[in-house]
């Protein structure tokens, strides 16, 4: 990724589906000497909480193919089964907002698989390396990873950083790609209730 030109970096960027929304996000500079890791040594970076909902996230969408084979023959036993998991996305929501620092806390604009839109009031170069976390509350997680700057736009009140991922694992790459679809379904879903109660 280091190699790749600006363009390149860019036409990444835009290659995942992103979904206006705002994410809380934990966004600090990291020094510019630091080495990005590879995303099989990113878990040593990474706070525990982020490794166990990421392995939690993980785990519930390999869960939830058992569950639709079994809805036809055993519907208490799947009710039973997604409220217990219910329970535990609960928990881990309140655990993972103990790590959301109020001091580097900002709000996405739009964000997808490809990378993130933060609106912020830092004044950051391009190529600068930020160490990110995300919190989803839509799906009961976080992520922490790694991103470059690519872009900054000076708005009337704001500016917005477009941000690349250089360094993220592949499942939570997954996760906030499985997220911008489930919000961007939801949202159908709403848009076409408010059609529906308008006439």
């Amino acid at each position: 990724m280091q190699n790749l030109t600006l363009a390149q970096k860019h036409q990444q960027f835009e290659e995942f589906f992103m979904i206006k929304h705002k994410l809380q996000v934990n966004m600090r500079v990291v020094d510019s000497h630091f080495e990005v890791p590879d995303p099989e040594n990113l878990i040593q970076h990474m706070p525990y909480a982020f490794q166990i909902a990421s392995e939690l996230a993980t785990i519930e969408s390999k869960s939830v193919r058992h569950l639709r084979g079994l809805s036809e023959h055993a519907s208490e036993l799947v009710e039973f089964l997604n409220q217990q998991s219910r329970k535990i996305d609960m928990m881990m929501s309140l655990i993972l907002q103990k790590e959301n620092d109020l001091e580097h806390n900002y709000s996405s604009d739009k964000f997808g698989g490809g990378g993130i839109v933060v609106n912020c009031d830092l004044d950051v170069t391009l190529g600068s390396l930020v160490e990110l976390r995300l919190f989803i509350p839509e799906e009961s997680s976080a992520i922490f990873c790694f991103a470059e700057v690519i872009a900054s736009e000076q708005l009337a009140d704001k500016r917005q950083l477009s941000l690349i991922y250089r360094c993220i694992r592949e499942q939570d790459q997954d996760l906030l790609v499985r997220a911008s679809l489930h919000l961007q379904a939801a949202n159908l879903r709403k848009l076409k209730q408010q059609k529906n109660e308008q006439h």
